[in-house]
């Protein structure tokens, strides 16, 4: 454990003491040092499933996939932020990347934690750098608005968590994932008890987010720079999902009663957000919604609880955070290029960027859930299980499935299709760092078809 967090600390006096030409070579080698090390995480050799275990920290087949991705990305955003931040400051640019990595040191305390109360402050810790991130470095003046929606939506549901883990500490005496899973259900039969089991549960539910409670997502993703919205829709989303299937083993038998209105309302928004996307004009909002939908369906199979529903959830969440992050260096590139996100105003780009259009095309494919790919493999599985749970589902689900196909598409052809506007009349040519950038998204992506078990979980 300590061999990742370690060297993930030391990226911070690196990072201020190294000279200023040094400074981005530096960092990105050393955070790619650290993903690749990473990688040995994903070996799982325990029969108890928990692996490098200390008091505090340890890994299980559940942790494992999210933990390697969060590595994994620090290194992309830092390739990703390289350009737009090169004007500013250099001592700018040295709290840019330390606040990255402050977020890479929050995110590997919060997965590999093995006390519930430490993975609470590190999921509110996450909060700090991110807000700064989308407040200090967005692009427009609404990145205020967008900062107090973040911070305000994510407090409200993560307070009355704080309460409900006081109030289970008190009644076990203990927090620690290890003996959770083994202590004696309660009976939760009074209203009281329903109440805390809401209240377990909603932290993570707007964190996700739910329909309903996701406004802040839209505008966070929106109005951040392109790292804040590729740490965004990669890890920080998944922190909602990883908690809860964390949870679920100590809300027994309630959930059976109280999951449905979660249910309806994550698998009606997979419907709503998609049709919301269908008549977007702004390409990152496009990409934020369609974050809300992937992770309606992610929610679904978290609340019927069936080994499949699981296992889809955490293939799907991998797989959504490697493509979203994807589409947003790509929405970057673009908006690097031609200062505007709206749509119409920069179509037709494949008659400039040819190679860059094959990588729109992979990216779209890849939300779309495209055979054989690991987002097709998450939402089969957790569609199977939701079928299997109710029928009815296929009618939400399947309906959700067809618009995703329909606004993936819309979006690729309205980008690069069709006639090159009048007003575009020189744009830079890609560059080998973004062509790397977007390799490094998909290449994962690709290579996890050949081995689906590292990021099944469970069920493995």
């Amino acid at each position: 454990m300590l061999k990742i967090l370690v060297p993930t600390l030391m990226l911070i006096p690196t990072i201020w003491l190294t000279r200023a030409k040094w400074l981005w070579p530096a960092t990105l080698t050393h955070s790619l040092l650290i993903a690749l090390l990473s990688l040995s995480w994903l070996k799982n050799t325990m029969e108890t499933g928990w692996t490098t275990l200390n008091f505090y920290m340890g890994t299980d087949p559940l942790s494992t996939p999210l933990l390697t991705l969060t590595c994994w990305l620090l290194p992309l955003m830092i390739l990703a932020s390289q350009n737009h931040t090169n004007l500013e400051p250099i001592n700018r640019q040295r709290m840019y990347i330390t606040l990255l990595t402050s977020l890479q040191i929050f995110l590997i305390m919060a997965f590999s934690s093995t006390e519930v109360i430490m993975f609470y402050i590190m999921f509110e810790a996450t909060l700090i750098p991110t807000l700064i991130l989308i407040t200090r470095w967005g692009n427009q003046t609404e990145r205020l608005n967008a900062g107090v929606y973040f911070l305000f939506y994510t407090l409200a549901g993560s307070l009355p968590l704080l309460v409900a883990l006081l109030l289970l500490q008190n009644s076990l005496g203990t927090l620690s994932l290890l003996t959770l899973q083994y202590s004696n259900p309660f009976p939760l039969s009074t209203y009281s008890d329903k109440l805390w089991w809401a209240a377990c549960l909603l932290a993570f539910l707007v964190k996700m987010p739910l329909y309903g409670v996701h406004l802040w997502l839209p505008k966070a993703h929106v109005e951040a720079p392109v790292a804040g919205s590729m740490i965004l829709a990669a890890v920080l989303l998944k922190l909602g999902g990883y908690g809860m299937m964390r949870m679920m083993v100590v809300l027994e038998p309630l959930t059976k009663q109280l999951s449905y209105p979660f249910l309806i309302f994550a698998l009606w928004g997979v419907i709503m957000t998609g049709s919301i996307c269908l008549r977007q004009t702004d390409l990152k909002s496009l990409i934020a919604y369609s974050s809300v939908s992937h992770m309606g369906l992610v929610v679904g199979g978290v609340l019927i609880q069936t080994p499949w529903g699981f296992t889809g959830a955490l293939i799907l969440m991998i797989a959504h955070g490697l493509t979203s992050s994807a589409l947003f260096c790509l929405a970057n590139t673009n908006y690097e290029r031609t200062h505007s996100r709206t749509m119409l105003l920069a179509r037709g780009l494949q008659m400039v960027l040819p190679l860059m259009t094959t990588w729109w095309f992979l990216a779209s494919l890849a939300n779309l859930a495209l055979p054989p790919l690991p987002n097709l493999m998450g939402e089969l599985m957790i569609i199977t299980s939701l079928f299997n749970w109710s029928w009815w589902t296929l009618l939400l689900t399947g309906t959700g499935t067809l618009i995703t196909a329909g606004y993936s598409l819309y979006m690729f052809l309205m980008t690069q299709r069709g006639p090159l506007p009048p007003h575009i009349l020189s744009l830079q040519p890609s560059h080998s760092r973004e062509h790397l950038l977007i390799t490094l998204h998909l290449l994962p992506l690709v290579l996890l078809i050949l081995k689906p078990e590292l990021i099944w979980g469970w069920t493995n």
